[in-house]
């Protein structure tokens, strides 16, 4: 079965998009079929992909607007992901969408088509409540919240939560909560350590085991267009979402009563 996951924060610079991307490829790495999809009109994701966001003939704005499908869109990188791109164009699918029948289930459709050849779907989503979030949530199973452990990421993750039970009590009953991933974690900061205990408190085993450190070879990766765990392996950056990857595969094999 497939299984779509939106990458989702209301609170940019918390890591969503370096986790987006590199979760996508160490899932590859693991022998699993993934897309990726870019649903940031910053297009950030396709850039960290390696691919130049300003060229693009086709993107998530074709996609959503019903003028291509995904099969027309995607872009299979050099390592096995499959990216459908984004660039600043995807602002338009608001206004195009605005008026739309059905317009949150737009992405949702779109991914059925294509969902048969994928174990899993990774949607990088905006920083913002915004239709093209909502596009996202619809057509998820599960939301995975990156967060920084500090003070005002709990105000904007209460925010969040309230945005996902309105999208479970509406349209999409089935959506979860697929865990919290601290990010940019600093050992030495007390107040991270705190907020991480007041997290771990609160939620329990939805707080991934996995830690993804500041690590300046994450920051680097992007600007060479690769993962970091493709351009520095040996790296902790790319050992923690190597470990993530394995984490959400040991929680699937849970799930299905596998290796009990």
């Amino acid at each position: 079965m497939t299984r779509i996951i939106a990458v989702a924060n209301q609170k940019g610079g918390v890591g969503k998009t370096t986790t987006c991307v590199n979760l996508a490829s160490a899932l590859v790495e693991a022998n699993r079929k993934v897309l990726l999809i870019d649903l940031d009109p910053q297009g950030n994701a396709t850039m960290g992909c390696g691919i130049n966001s300003r060229q693009l003939e086709q993107s998530a704005l074709e996609v959503l607007l019903g003028e291509a499908s995904i099969a027309d869109v995607r872009v299979e990188l050099e390592h096995g992901l499959h990216l459908v791109p984004a660039n600043t164009d995807l602002t338009a699918a608001e206004v195009g969408l605005m008026e739309a029948e059905d317009r949150e289930l737009k992405l949702k459709r779109a991914i059925s088509e294509v969902a048969d050849a994928y174990q899993y779907v990774i949607i990088d989503c905006p920083p913002s409540l915004s239709m093209l979030t909502v596009n996202a949530l619809c057509a998820a199973h599960g939301v995975l919240i990156p967060m920084q452990c500090e003070y005002y990421a709990l105000e904007g993750l209460t925010s969040l939560l309230d945005t996902i039970g309105r999208v479970q009590e509406t349209v999409n009953p089935g959506l979860q909560l697929e865990g919290l991933l601290r990010t940019m974690f600093d050992v030495r900061n007390n107040l991270s350590n705190e907020v991480s205990t007041q997290l771990i408190q609160h939620f329990g085993d939805k707080v991934y085991r996995t830690i993804v450190p500041r690590n300046i070879r994450v920051a680097e990766a992007p600007s060479f267009g690769e993962p970091v765990i493709r351009y520095d392996r040996a790296s902790r950056g790319a050992i923690a979402y190597l470990g993530l990857a394995g984490e959400m595969l040991r929680r699937e094999r849970q799930a299905a009563g596998v290796g009990q």
